[in-house]
């Protein structure tokens, strides 16, 4: 039984376009999460962005009044951590930067711009938590749609590993916002409405349908008041909520056909609720088309809760730190498979970049955290073939720069965006606008692992996977690199001396080869 010494009491709250939420929590040594308080209050910051760009004055005068009292009740709790995030509305406001100023200084509270990469992995972190007892995403294909205010995220699960990952914009109340000048045109807006869903979903459509999804998980906010009504005995059974099918078709039907006053008054909800249900509704009904679901399971899982795990991950090294790791690395793959990466050699150089980063690790002294950018910058390294095999280097800083993977904030995707820009003859120089722009540890890190990342690259030059293993024996002149290989490395070794001189340069010793048979 975990003591009071074990237990940590935190807070997560979660800046939301149409909500602001806190949750106060226990977290033992377990990684187990016992709530103790939950709080909402709603917010135009969602409505004020997407519609105008910029969060209004009298929005922010509120928004600090609600942070002030939430920030009386963490010195209540005498909590030393909390993490706070924000989402798409802050993100696109174009006056975020001396709001999060403002609201540090009047409230106390430091809130952190996350993107939707971020978002995704936050919430995936929770389902996994949420979800062992009913193992939905270990079993068959399971697509997960995750509805927030300012986009759709999607995602496929088989076998237990992530496979497909997309985020849309086309969230609940950006879709009112965006279509609000269409709805005084037509009386049919929901049928409006769910054409231009439709058109924007398309392309997904082949994708989904030959994965022959059987299960179906749903989340997102203001849904989760709705689904809740709609049991059947398959929710007493996993103890959480199961909307069958036809139930799903008979609410798209309904509210199709409904004002937002009559679904305020039917489903007992406020006007700000009623009015991003039935783009919510719609989503979900145009994505269970695509599937062969019975139905949809709805885990009640949140941001929050996602913060939560990720807290008792980091708190405890629990064993969601290693499934949210391997979800990471399931999304880069998927990446790589999009621009069409060559499986076998992006492997093999992930696997030489993270043994050769672990033998020399007294030579770097970098983290666990820089060995997955080193490992994610391995892997996409190539990426940039797909646009031209000339200069396919500096593509592959652009599509990596760019890309929405899961778990990373846009700064350290710009750091593995251009771990990959060097990983071949390029060094990094000032004349560089890419590196210029770094921090002074930055531009350390980044040195640091693309000089690893090119004697990993350098090893397999040839693209023959000739060597077995590598040994680094680092002694008071040299890291001697000793290979174990069944083939002649002529070409790798030559490679390899290429390379050495950054590499020495970078970590003050000299790389060379030894061969051993």
């Amino acid at each position: 039984m975990a003591t009071k010494k074990d237990i940590q009491t935190v807070a997560a709250i979660d800046v939301g376009s149409n909500y602001i939420r806190m949750s106060i929590a226990e977290i033992d040594s377990e990684g187990r999460i016992n709530i103790l308080e939950e709080l909402i209050k709603p917010t135009n910051i969602g409505k004020d962005t997407f519609t105008t760009g910029r969060i209004s004055a009298e929005t922010i005068h509120d928004t600090c009044d609600i942070l002030k009292k939430f920030s009386q009740l963490i010195r209540d709790y005498r909590i030393k951590d909390y993490r706070a995030v924000t989402t798409s509305a802050m993100r696109e406001a174009e006056n975020r930067e001396y709001i999060l100023e403002q609201f540090r200084i009047k409230t106390g509270i430091t809130v952190e711009i996350i993107n939707s990469a971020q978002e995704r992995f936050l919430t995936y972190k929770a389902l996994r938590s949420y979800a062992q007892d009913y193992k939905l995403i270990n079993s068959q294909s399971t697509l997960i749609i995750n509805i927030t205010s300012g986009g759709v995220e999607v995602s496929i699960y088989d076998e237990g590993s992530l496979k497909f990952t997309e985020y849309i914009k086309l969230g609940s109340l950006r879709l009112r916002e965006t279509l609000s000048g269409l709805e005084t045109m037509t009386i049919d807006f929901p049928n409006a409405m769910e054409e231009y869903i439709e058109s924007k979903i398309y392309l997904l459509k082949a994708v989904i349908k030959n994965m022959h999804i059987k299960n179906f998980i749903g989340l997102g906010g203001e849904i989760n008041r709705i689904f809740s009504r709609y049991k059947d005995s398959r929710s007493s059974e996993t103890g959480k909520v199961f909307v069958d099918r036809k139930i799903v078709n008979e609410l798209h039907r309904k509210m199709s056909s409904m004002s937002d006053e009559k679904i305020m008054g039917t489903y007992d909800v406020s006007k700000k609720e009623a009015e991003i249900l039935l783009p919510s509704i719609i989503l979900f009904h145009s994505f269970i088309k695509m599937t062969e679901a019975a139905g949809i399971s709805v885990p009640m899982i949140s941001l929050r809760h996602g913060l939560l795990v990720d807290m008792a991950d980091e708190f405890y090294d629990t064993k969601g730190r290693k499934d949210a790791l391997n979800d990471i690395i399931s999304s880069v793959w998927y990446i790589a498979e999009k621009y069409g990466i060559y499986r076998k050699h992006a492997s093999f150089v992930e696997e030489l970049a993270l043994s050769i980063f672990d033998q020399t690790w007294k030579l770097h002294r970098l983290e666990e955290k820089e060995r997955l950018y080193l490992q994610v910058a391995a892997i996409l390294h190539d990426a940039g073939n797909y646009v031209s095999f000339s200069e396919h280097e500096v593509h592959s800083y652009s599509i990596i720069k760019l890309c929405n993977i899961m778990g990373f904030s846009n700064s350290e995707l710009n750091l593995i965006a251009n771990i990959a820009r060097y990983h071949a003859y390029d060094i990094p120089l000032h004349s560089h606008t890419n590196y210029t722009t770094l921090g002074s540890r930055e531009k350390v890190t980044v040195s640091m692992l693309s000089a690893i990342l090119k004697l990993a690259e350098s090893l397999d030059v040839s693209h023959s996977q000739k060597i077995r293993k590598i040994e680094v024996d680092i002694n008071q002149d040299n890291a001697v690199f000793i290979l174990h290989a069944v083939k002649d490395t002529l070409l790798e070794e030559w490679d390899f001396r290429n390379n050495a001189e950054f590499f020495e340069e970078v970590m003050g010793i000299r790389p060379i080869t030894k061969h051993k048979g």
